[in-house]
């Protein structure tokens, strides 16, 4: 994987974490969950250093040592709506965000440029 760029997208304003993008040149897209300790020690700027330094751990761990004595182990992985390009689970949630965030979405619910106020204009 050559790697073209790093995203960082902060969880609920980084309060719960950040989820950190690796982005390769042809599409292919590593995502790291981050989630923030009690002292919220994790920001925008050291985020990407931290995905790095579990990826070497990861790179480093037996995961032959994971099998939980059933033989041999199975990865749990899943893969998302946006990595399957399933549009239909894409459309879905972008509804249910619209939805979520409605009617400040809705760009037909602005009707006026003025501010209103209390006080009523008299004609003389």
């Amino acid at each position: 994987m050559h790697l073209v760029g790093v995203q960082v997208i902060p969880e609920q304003g980084g309060r719960a974490g950040f989820t950190v993008e690796f982005v390769g040149e042809n599409g292919e897209i590593v995502s790291v969950c981050l989630p923030n300790d009690a002292s919220c020690s994790l920001n925008r700027l050291n985020a990407a250093e931290r995905a790095k330094e579990l990826f070497v751990e990861l790179a480093n761990a037996d995961v032959e040592a994971l099998d939980d004595g059933g033989g041999k182990a199975q990865p749990r992985a899943r893969r998302s709506a946006r990595s399957t390009k399933d549009a239909d689970e894409l459309e879905k949630q972008l509804q249910e965000g619209l939805e979520d965030s409605f009617p400040a979405s809705d760009p037909p619910s602005i009707t006026t440029s003025t501010v209103p106020t209390d006080r009523v204009r008299r004609r003389e």
